[in-house]
């Protein structure tokens, strides 16, 4: 069957006790069982639920993967990843990589003995340099976070020897853009949170895979860590999901037009987007993705406040966290989703105060476009409000009107 066929069928067989079309809401956090261990497939909610079920069944199916784990959130997913490594192994991470996921690396798994190496992956020579003999897992996010930059799956996979994984990040193109088990990876993850859901009403993670052993260990490890999605939330992100395929040609052809219409403007010094011939590595994306998404990261010309001035002023765009949702959002990566990143190391990877992500929705591309223009034109790049009252020293960016107080201090929210 064909994607779309999947996302409305895979896992959604009529309730068998009742006939209703669409798969109940099993709220319930026990099963009775006959006699000691005779039940009918599920005793306790965190081990399974049908709804859950349901949905780990639909997803597996949309990444034509063969099985699928389902967690709290995206992060839940990678805790339980990361897990099945041991103290003393070592991972080689992408740098460009989304701030929470740095956090937990950094100051969570290393104070259980995880190592970690941070590394430009589009460059392969620097990968095989951070290679070390008891490296055991390659985290690839492409296209990354919130540089867009993109990571050759094949090439890295080839790089790999026996006893080591390769987990791919498929959040920001989604299983209708991009099949990384295809090219090879041994894990794919999503914060299903993103555009699996695609609603901004729920959160949650997945974790897919087609290998037998690493299943085991997932269902093992979802139990036993906890971090497992509630029933709730599974109806909320499958109903979601039998969408992805209209959302994703309607996310990635407004993000198209938009990305265009930036980069004409002059006051625009640089616009990130896969799509656009300008991006380096736009021949990959056209090999590896079959579509370029909604995500759209760019950096303004004039002073850093700018970029600052342009997230309050946007009308359609809400200055918001996360992303993929039907609605745009407008995020400031260097003050909320990346603020947990050190500052020096934020500069070196191009996540300056200048750079805005866009998370482009399903709205009107012409209405949307309106609201950029209105908003880049509001703010001169010569002089905004906010370098005008910096230049007569009242300046404070962090004015609770432009960016929460705890985000401009670098707290990490998201």
């Amino acid at each position: 069957m064909d994607f779309a066929t999947r996302a409305i069928h895979a896992g959604q067989e009529p309730d068998p006790a009742t006939g209703a079309t669409i798969v109940p809401i099993y709220a319930t956090s026990t099963f009775t069982q006959s006699a000691v261990g005779e039940h009918k497939g599920f005793d306790y909610s965190r081990v399974a639920n049908p709804s859950r079920v349901a949905l780990e069944t639909q997803l597996a199916s949309l990444e034509e993967a063969r099985y699928c784990a389902a967690f709290a959130s995206g992060l839940g997913a990678e805790t339980a990843i990361t897990s099945l490594l041991s103290a003393g192994d070592h991972i080689v991470v992408s740098d460009d990589t989304y701030g929470g996921t740095y956090r937990l690396f950094t100051k969570v798994l290393e104070r259980f003995g995880l190592g970690s190496t941070f590394v430009d992956m589009t460059d392969l020579a620097a990968v095989r340099a951070a290679i070390r003999p008891n490296t055991k897992m390659f985290w690839i996010e492409t296209p990354t976070n919130p540089m867009l930059r993109l990571v050759d799956i094949r090439a890295m996979v080839a790089l790999k020897t026996a006893g080591q994984l390769v987990v791919v990040d498929n959040t920001f193109c989604t299983p209708y853009f991009q099949s990384p088990l295809a090219l090879g990876a041994d894990i794919v993850i999503h914060s299903t949170t993103k555009y699996i859901g695609g609603h901004s009403d729920a959160m949650g993670g997945a974790a897919m895979t087609d290998d037998a052993e690493i299943a085991e260990q997932l269902r093992f490890l979802q139990k036993t860590l906890g971090a497992v999605l509630s029933p709730f939330e599974a109806f909320l992100i499958s109903r979601g999901a039998k969408t992805l395929a209209l959302r994703m040609r309607e996310h990635a052809s407004n993000a198209y037009a938009i990305a265009t219409f930036l980069e004409e403007r002059d006051d625009v010094e640089r616009v990130y987007y896969p799509g656009l011939a300008s991006h380096p590595q736009h021949e990959l994306a056209r090999r590896q993705m079959r579509g370029n998404g909604g995500i759209i990261s760019m950096t303004l010309r004039g002073p850093e406040s700018r970029a600052l001035d342009v997230a309050r002023t946007t009308k359609l765009f809400s200055l918001a966290e996360s992303l993929g949702g039907v609605e745009s959002l407008i995020n400031h990566p260097a003050r909320m989703t990346h603020g947990s990143i050190p500052k020096a190391e934020r500069d070196r990877r191009g996540i300056t105060e200048g750079l805005l992500r866009l998370s482009v929705g399903i709205e009107s591309a012409h209405d949307l476009i309106a609201d950029l223009r209105q908003a880049l034109d509001a703010t001169d790049a010569r002089t905004t409000p906010a370098s005008r009252a910096e230049a007569a020293g009242s300046a404070d960016v962090s004015d609770p009107e432009r960016i929460p107080a705890t985000q401009s201090q670098g707290a990490p929210t998201a």
